[in-house]
């Protein structure tokens, strides 16, 4: 199995369209996010596929990426409580 590294990646892009396509950079690697953040559980081959494909989209004068690795070793600390979803048990589409 490959060994993941928890990773906190940010951005600040200043165009619509290259917004639009790093947050679907993005979200194909994240497994939880609030706004421009995302949380990360990266290989090593997933981290440098992931900042191939956001050097390919974001300019680097205007905006700015950050991928920051973080101590596995780290206590992990929440702020808030926690609110049970309020949806449903199934939703019909049709």
């Amino acid at each position: 199995m490959t060994q993941r590294t928890l990773y906190i990646a940010a951005y600040d892009i200043s165009s619509d369209a290259r917004l639009r396509d790093a947050l679907r950079i993005l979200k194909g690697y994240a497994s939880g996010r609030q706004k421009s953040v995302f949380e990360c559980f990266l290989s090593p081959a997933e981290r440098q596929g992931l900042l191939g494909e956001v050097r390919g989209v974001i300019d680097p004068i205007e905006d700015r990426f950050l991928l920051v690795r973080l101590d596995p070793r780290g206590k992990v600390r929440v702020r808030g409580r926690a609110n049970r979803p309020t949806d449903p048990p199934w939703f019909y589409v049709g």
